[in-house]
């Protein structure tokens, strides 16, 4: 296996492999945090929605299409890269990752240009929800690998990059290209798509999978059912359904508010003072967009190193059950900071999910087939990212007085679901099949001298 991962990080130009374990984990670790803060700038949609709306003609409901359309090719996309990850390794689907996500704002600034929806539908929302889910995978399935003893805290700190990366381009690229460009916005998703491929396909080139003395681990006789089992038999199994129901309500009441975050607080500074003028109105909708962001990022932090302590469920009970109350006080909430301070705990939460969720994984099926299943669990996203926007997109458009109230009334009957189904979860690893005798034995602490075998 050194042979094969020797070979891996000759290609890409970097021979980690004489470097002490821990600089490869370092390493391992900076570049696919790098990866995720640039593929998790799509989560400051808002910040371009607004601009959308009042420079080009376009609604609501059609920027919520394009944000829905981009979450749930992610979401397909994950699944199979997934399945494509031990195939073609980490470093040839992060590069495809990182290529077919430049050219997605690329093809989008073409269309901005032409004015055409459509186009922008399938550059920035397909093309480039394709390149964003065959590089989410990556990088949290490979950093799983490399740090089976802090699961948890590792992958935590890796997709805490994808939701710092909103506050980078809400209140860093998008406003500095924004002047720069004189308000032209397909210069901006241009600049955009040439800096990222710039960034991107380095960062993608250095992933790996570890070297057996970097990440050891042997299957044991208590895991071996799990190991000869299918991924289809997994696949089938109560528990992921459980668990993509879980996780799925947990992101379709939070990306609800992060596809409108940005309008929704506007919409309430509006009532709060009435003589604010809309370009300040956007400048206080693009500062929740940051700080809510960096929530995000340091809530997929700390809930993935609380995890390790306090166990996966119980962290995914205290996210929704937390949630059900801070939505519904956002029905009635007037005051805009207080406003702000609970959308930036429900980022913290919505983060928190995506944390625990690999780790969770791992513990349930084993890490032999983290990167299939996690891609599987992964179309939760894509149908809470259809779902979550479009009813939002739909009240802001149809009922705009009362679509905050509406917003979090949905979201509260979707926290309680979730919460519902948690209590058909358990942190244990699952079997499949019929153990053997010596599995059985086994878990009695007696073991069979090698070499013997014993059937049921």
């Amino acid at each position: 296996m050194r042979a094969c991962s020797a070979l891996s990080l000759a290609d890409a130009g970097i021979d980690l492999v004489a470097l002490p374990v821990s600089v490869q984990r370092g390493v391992i670790l900076v570049a696919s945090t790098t990866l995720q803060i640039c593929l998790g700038t799509v989560y400051a949609w808002s910040f371009f929605q607004t601009l959308l709306v009042r420079e080009l003609g376009w609604s609501f409901t059609d920027t919520a299409w394009a944000f829905s359309i981009t979450i749930f090719t992610l979401g397909i996309a994950a699944a199979i890269g997934g399945a494509l990850l031990p195939k073609l390794g980490p470093r040839r689907l992060a590069i495809a990752g990182a290529l077919l996500f430049s050219a997605g704002y690329l093809i989008g600034s073409f269309a901005l240009q032409v004015d055409n929806l459509l186009l922008f539908f399938i550059g920035y929302g397909v093309i480039g929800g394709l390149g964003i889910g065959f590089g989410y995978v990556t990088p949290v399935a490979t950093t799983a690998k490399w740090f089976p003893d802090h699961k948890g805290l590792a992958t935590g700190i890796v997709v805490m990059g994808f939701g710092v990366g909103a506050f980078l381009l809400s209140k860093v690229l998008a406003p500095l290209l924004v002047v720069r460009s004189d308000g032209d916005l397909a210069m901006v998703f241009l600049s955009l798509g040439v800096l990222f491929a710039a960034v991107l396909i380095p960062s993608a080139a250095v992933l790996v999978d570890p070297p057996e003395s970097a990440a050891p681990g042997q299957a044991s006789p208590a895991t071996d059912a799990l190991d000869r089992a299918t991924v289809g038999e997994c696949l089938r199994s109560p528990e992921f359904a459980f668990m993509w129901l879980v996780f799925f309500f947990n992101i379709a009441a939070g990306i609800s508010v992060i596809s409108f975050q940005s309008a929704l607080l506007q919409d309430v500074w509006g009532l709060a003072d009435a003589t604010l003028e809309p370009e300040v109105l956007a400048q206080y909708g693009a500062t929740l967009i940051a700080v809510s962001s960096l929530c995000n990022g340091v809530g997929r932090l700390v809930w993935g190193y609380l995890s390790d302590r306090i166990g996966r469920v119980r962290i995914f009970r205290v996210l929704l059950a937390s949630q059900m109350v801070v939505f519904g006080v956002l029905m009635t909430e007037t005051n805009p900071w207080v406003f702000s301070g609970l959308v930036c705990y429900v980022l913290l939460c919505f983060g928190g999910g995506f944390a625990t969720m690999p780790s969770f994984v791992v513990d349930v099926f084993g890490s032999r087939r983290m990167s299939v299943i996690y891609g599987a669990l992964l179309t939760a996203w894509a149908a809470a990212g259809v779902f979550g926007p479009l009813y939002v997109g739909y009240l802001k458009d149809q009922h705009p007085d009362r679509a905050v109230i509406y917003c979090f009334l949905i979201g509260v009957f979707l926290l309680s679901l979730g919460f519902v189904f948690t209590y058909l979860l358990n942190d244990e690893r699952i079997r499949l099949g019929k153990p053997t005798l010596a599995e059985t034995l086994a878990q009695l602490g007696i073991h069979l001298p090698q070499g013997s075998s014993a059937k049921t």
